[in-house]
């Protein structure tokens, strides 16, 4: 159909939540690291358009700290060409330890998300 497969919608959420979290100082790898994992509980994507194959796209992508043990994501994906907003989408993800337990967000992604 020479569109983009709609699945590919959250794998790049998930690209441009992993950009974001670096840019707050901490990777996704460093995270896990610290015993913190951030499985997605909700996710949400509203296509206005689909992508075309080959399409340059772009993803704004904003965070919000819902509590110390839950985060969301909202993303507006973009096509480079035309400036029209083809999809815009959320994910929310609680943070747990390595035992699937609750566990607080690092102070430091507390503080700049504050």
């Amino acid at each position: 159909m020479g569109v983009a497969y709609h699945a590919n919608y959250f794998i790049w959420f998930e690209v441009a939540r992993c950009e974001v979290l670096r840019t707050l100082g901490e990777s996704y790898r460093d995270l896990e690291g610290k015993g913190v994992m951030l499985p997605v509980i909700e996710a949400h994507c509203h296509f206005n358009e689909s992508a075309q194959y080959d399409d340059e796209l772009e993803i704004s992508t904003t965070v919000s700290l819902l509590s110390p043990v839950r985060i969301e994501f909202n993303y507006t994906i973009i096509r480079g060409s035309d400036e029209i907003s083809l999809a815009f989408g959320r994910t929310v993800h609680a943070a747990i330890g390595l035992d699937g337990r609750p566990h607080r967000l690092p102070v430091n992604i507390q503080e700049v998300l504050a």
